[in-house]
């Protein structure tokens, strides 16, 4: 049985809901017979409770005049006192079912602008659908970053890139997918070459539209054209997916970016084979017990990405259950 404990005044007071619970039964029958009936208990246990508070609040509660029961001055200053502890024991226990239930929680998730712009919308729109109880938190990132916040215990999952994975004990890495990385050109513009695809070397003395540094696309690309032996141009740099989109569609030059993004904006170009890909994990910690709420998102990544129609150049490494 839960019991408030109060120290002061030089003792210790021990009050139990329960007898709480019959006092104000009591008071708004003023009847201890039909009090009783109503907090389904015996009559006589159920005075005897209210006497076991009465002595160990030191004053009497009730007036018991030849069956006429009416509070006294100490009654009435415990009633409203009563009510709102009940309310808020009712309360709390509501609110801790509904937590276990999944009716709240919280989920901090880390995911990197591309995966934002592109997978994560209409992945995270069922979730949202199915738990709307859950609140949840992005973070927007690179996955060096987002790797890093993860660790120090700010975030509870992160899709993060392959490139970026580095040596930590305390992170589990799942791999999700892995999206083909395509040049990308304004529709309305003559195709950046005559094929159906595109040698990397093909790349040099392109203006491209290039992201900020610490971009893991932005390092995959130069990484790519350095390999071919090449620096490449930049018409412009320093975007984020969005603005990086923006300025492709506008004709400022071409950009590197996962297929997952494309849609039907732009003209999509792949590369000839092996091509450049991306693989992205879903990072955990693997010393914390994890609440019902990110579960709950863990589980609905993995079951949306081993059920789902993916994008062209996108392959599931999730299988299905």
């Amino acid at each position: 049985m839960l019991t408030l404990v109060s120290r002061g005044f030089g003792y210790d007071e021990c009050m139990q809901f329960q007898q709480l619970a019959y006092f104000v039964a009591v008071a708004e029958t003023r009847h201890f017979t039909q009090a009783a009936e109503q907090m389904q208990v015996a009559q006589p246990s159920l005075s005897q409770q209210v006497r076991a508070l009465e002595k160990d609040l030191g004053a009497s509660l009730f007036h018991r005049i030849r069956g006429n029961v009416s509070l006294t001055e100490a009654g009435e200053t415990l009633l409203p006192i009563a009510r709102r502890i009940l309310a808020d024991t009712d309360t709390a226990y509501r609110a801790i079912r509904e937590l276990d239930e999944l009716g709240r929680g919280r989920v901090r998730l880390g995911a990197t602008p591309s995966l934002c712009t592109g997978l994560l919308p209409t992945m995270l729109a069922t979730f949202c659908r199915d738990y709307p109880g859950i609140e949840l938190q992005l973070h927007e990132g690179g996955s060096r970053d987002l790797q890093s916040e993860l660790s120090e215990g700010a975030l509870d999952l992160a899709m993060i890139v392959d490139s970026r994975v580095q040596d930590d004990p305390r992170l589990s890495m799942l791999p999700l997918f892995v999206e083909e990385l395509v040049v990308i050109s304004p529709k309305d513009a003559p195709p950046p070459v005559r094929g159906q695809r595109m040698r990397i070397s093909q790349l040099e003395g392109r203006p491209l539209v290039m992201f900020r540094r610490g971009y893991d696309l932005r390092e995959a690309t130069v990484a790519a054209c350095r390999a071919e032996g090449f620096e490449p141009a930049f018409a412009i740099e320093g975007g984020e997916m969005d603005a990086v989109l923006e300025f492709v569609k506008a004709g400022i030059g071409l950009a590197v970016v996962p297929s997952t993004v494309v849609g039907d904006r732009f003209r999509r170009t792949q590369f000839s084979a092996p091509g450049l890909t991306r693989t992205v994990q879903l990072a955990y910690r693997l010393d914390l017990e994890p609440s019902r709420a990110v579960r709950a998102l863990r589980q609905a990544i993995t079951r949306y990405l081993a059920h789902a129609a993916l994008p062209p150049g996108t392959q599931a490494l999730i299988a299905q259950p």
